[in-house]
């Protein structure tokens, strides 16, 4: 399933990267704590968060995420945006809680 599939069935916003959607979702992590998803998170996961600062760019583009997913009507930054920009990272943005999105997509992605 790819960024735009879920962007698309869910109505995520999309706040950056709109070039960048094509991106396949793996799996995907929740947290807020940096250095947990860092030391937890896997490649092509989407990052489900309520952070909006800058450092969520680095972190995602450390592990390689497919992109990031604010939770709870949170909007990133302006400064987020443009890092998220500069790194390919997309933004998505949505009112939902963490655990509700999370229960969504996983269930769009896993079928079940």
């Amino acid at each position: 399933m790819n960024l735009a599939s879920l962007v698309r069935e869910l109505n995520l916003g999309v706040r950056c990267c709109h070039d960048k959607l094509d991106r396949e979702v793996e799996g995907g992590y929740v947290g807020d704590l940096l250095s947990d998803i860092i030391a937890n998170s896997k490649k092509g996961d989407l990052w489900i968060t309520r952070q909006s600062h800058q450092n969520i760019v680095a972190v995602a583009s450390l592990r390689e995420h497919a992109g990031i997913v604010l939770a709870l009507g949170r909007e990133p930054d302006e400064d987020t945006l443009e890092k998220a920009t500069r790194e390919s990272v997309p933004i998505l943005v949505t009112d939902l809680p963490g655990f509700e999105i999370a229960g969504k997509i996983y269930e769009i992605i896993t079928g079940q």
